[in-house]
């Protein structure tokens, strides 16, 4: 199937999925151009890959199959179609439309074309007789069927728009419960350090420690602490130079002590300019109590490691020297077993000479 016709389908098929607001307007276009060309019906039609569908009362529904369909012919022409007399035309004349009872004489299609080239269906005007056009009447099918396509061009672009809404919408109440309730503390300041928005985090911290109520719009010195006001300052303008800063101090507030994991980066818009400071901060002052219990615990090991290896390491010592004063009265001749024993209390000592080693305190470079 030809690329181009791939792209037409994909245009009906949008129109099909939609639910129509303006039903009564089809119908009053199609009416309208009935009058106009003195004929009983009109119909507005969409042609698919097998079927026609035409424009009801409630929405588009199938009307007959693509190969039986007049207005497949405006559809691949892309112009005005008379067809004065169908049963006289060679092409139509077969047509299950034209041979039943009160069947198609009279028909005339002016192609529904989008802005961008592709006809996708037909405003058509039909009767049991054979009939004509004038010029007038040709144009002013022609006319109507312009507003149809506008007409469903403006019902998709907002059904699409209405889905994009609900779906930004949705994705935003995602965002909102994620950013309110989460318990780290989440900041947007401007370049001027005014406050842009920010999480109900920050929101209880500020009225906790400074009694102040924030609000977009104020200037964050209206409330941070004058011993972190150069710190917080320094590292605002790093991130709006471009650099992302993240820290962990021990600050304190109104006499408790916390540690804080703090980041500063550069908020940016959609063109990638930086238009102000993302500040966030993260409670870790368990972490890092845990941290210097674990850090104290591995020292009292490492004490304990280190006498315990210096206490065992005496009595094996008084051994070894035991064993070479029987060496040197030569005994070790006599009882070879003696030997052996060296060689395992040797094998001792290396071990605890190794474990004193592990455990000694190395001084910091």
């Amino acid at each position: 199937m030809p690329q181009h016709e791939l792209e037409r389908l994909a245009r009906v098929n949008r129109f099909l999925k939609i639910q129509l607001d303006k039903q009564q307007e089809f119908e009053e276009i199609a009416q309208l151009a009935a009058d106009i060309c003195g004929v009983p019906n009109a119909l507005i039609t969409l042609v698919g890959e097998d079927d026609e569908f035409s424009l009801t009362d409630d929405q588009f529904l199938h009307s007959s199959d693509r190969a039986d369909s007049f207005c497949s012919y405006v559809v691949d022409s892309g112009t005005l179609m008379v067809v004065p007399d169908a049963a006289l035309n060679p092409f139509l004349k077969n047509y299950p439309a034209v041979t039943r009872k009160a069947g198609i004489r009279f028909y005339a299609g002016a192609p529904l074309t989008t802005r961008d080239g592709y006809t996708l269906g037909s405003l058509c005007v039909i009767d049991q007789k054979p009939g004509e056009l004038s010029h007038i009447q040709k144009e002013m099918l022609q006319n109507l069927a312009s507003q149809v396509i506008q007409l469903l061009e403006f019902e998709s672009n907002l059904h699409f728009l209405k889905e994009q809404y609900l779906s930004t919408k949705k994705m935003e109440l995602k965002m909102s419960s994620f950013f309110e309730s989460t318990a780290s503390s989440h900041l947007l300041i401007d370049r001027d350090l005014h406050v842009v928005c920010f999480n109900k985090a920050v929101e209880e911290f500020i009225e906790k420690v400074y009694q102040v109520t924030i609000k977009p719009g104020m200037n964050i010195r209206q409330f941070v602490s004058a011993a972190y006001m150069q710190d917080f300052i320094e590292n605002c303008e790093k991130a709006l130079s471009g650099q992302s800063i993240t820290l962990e101090r021990l600050l304190s507030f109104a006499g408790h002590k916390v540690w804080c994991l703090i980041s500063y980066d550069p908020a940016r818009n959609s063109e990638g300019e930086i238009i102000g400071i993302s500040y966030n901060s993260s409670d870790i002052s368990k972490r890092m109590v845990s941290q210097q219990l674990a850090a104290e615990q591995q020292m009292k090991l490492q004490h304990i490691a280190y006498m315990q290896s210096h206490e065992f390491r005496r009595p094996v010592a008084t051994i070894k020297g035991l064993l070479t004063l029987i060496e040197m009265d030569g005994h070790d001749v006599s009882y070879p077993m003696i030997k052996v024993i060296k060689e395992c209390i040797t094998n001792i000592d290396d071990k605890i000479v190794e474990i004193v080693n592990i455990t000694s305190p190395r001084e910091e470079p």
